[in-house]
């Protein structure tokens, strides 16, 4: 199974449109900086990718690689569809960027589909366009693309019950807002945990941890107090629905004690000083023989 990292920031990006921090800043300074909307691409069969949610940035993600681009045929892609973790808007306004196909897949818990259609009604804009069709995905690991010899099976770990803002008045009482996706490739028979959006460590979370050959995790915040001490938000990292980096419930000495494989953190907010690779955060991450992901890098399991 081949992966592709195609973007490693939170929402807004890195920089942000109306942001002046020093991230923001430093990034408008030095275009090495700059962060894409974190997304995932992977492959399941010869000339057949899914994207790991849909981003403010997909046009620019696809047409970054080369394996993503149409052709030979004028109208053929190899873009099949998109899986997603959750239904916040960075990872879901992408799905209109996608209305010129004939049909859009959407592999999500069925908490997910309800929000995008009745929450976003995205089923009723994109209508005169094209059509979705939603796959549920849930603990169960379910076969992708078994008639073209795929070999990857997905599933999801329940990690958060947070909503969107857009869907707190839905009448939703689902406990998989937000998951873990767990890509087992068969062939190889390794495994992926791609966890963008963490809101507490679960013993569900622990278990994937555990098994998994390289897992990709929500690096929103860097400690519990960044928020406030930046003047974004008086909640605390937790109370935005992220586990902090560090800290002695972060997600960093967890991942010490349990993670087998290679880990890396992605969906860093433009507050986080891991978005510059020199700092000394970046430092300390790698002496635990943890790292930020790279935009761009393959992962091949």
């Amino acid at each position: 199974m081949r992966l592709r990292v195609l973007g490693t920031a939170a929402g807004g990006g890195l920089p942000q449109w109306n942001c002046a921090c020093p991230g923001c800043a430093g990034a408008r300074a030095h275009p090495e900086l700059r962060r894409r909307h974190a997304s995932l691409a992977f492959k399941t069969s010869p000339g057949r990718w899914y994207l790991v949610n849909a981003t403010p940035d997909l046009g620019e993600q696809i047409e970054a690689h080369p394996e993503l681009h149409p052709g030979p045929a004028r109208r053929h892609t190899p873009l099949a569809g998109v899986v997603l973790t959750d239904a916040e808007l960075d990872h879901t306004l992408g799905i209109a960027r996608l209305r010129e196909g004939e049909a859009v897949e959407i592999w999500s818990s069925p908490t997910t589909y309800r929000a995008v259609t009745d929450g976003l009604g995205l089923d009723r804009v994109l209508s005169p366009y094209t059509e979705l069709r939603h796959r549920p995905i849930g603990p169960r690991p379910v076969r992708m693309d078994p008639d073209l010899a795929g070999t990857v099976d997905v599933s999801a770990v329940p990690v958060s019950s947070k909503r969107p803002r857009y869907a707190r008045t839905l009448d939703l009482d689902g406990q998989d807002w937000v998951v873990a996706l767990r890509l087992h490739d068969t062939a190889t028979g390794r495994t992926l945990l791609y966890a963008p959006s963490v809101a507490a460590w679960t013993p569900a979370l622990g278990d994937a941890v555990a098994e998994a050959d390289c897992v990709i995790l929500d690096g929103t915040f860097w400690d519990e107090d960044e928020p406030g001490r930046n003047g974004m938000s008086p909640a605390t990292s937790t109370g935005m629905g992220h586990l902090p980096v560090t800290g002695a419930d972060g997600s960093a000495v967890r991942l010490a004690r349990s993670a087998r494989g290679s880990v890396y953190y992605t969906h860093l907010n433009n507050t986080n000083p891991l978005n510059d690779p020199a700092s000394e955060e970046n430092r300390v991450l790698a002496e635990a023989g943890l790292h930020v992901a790279a935009e761009g890098m393959v992962i091949d399991l």
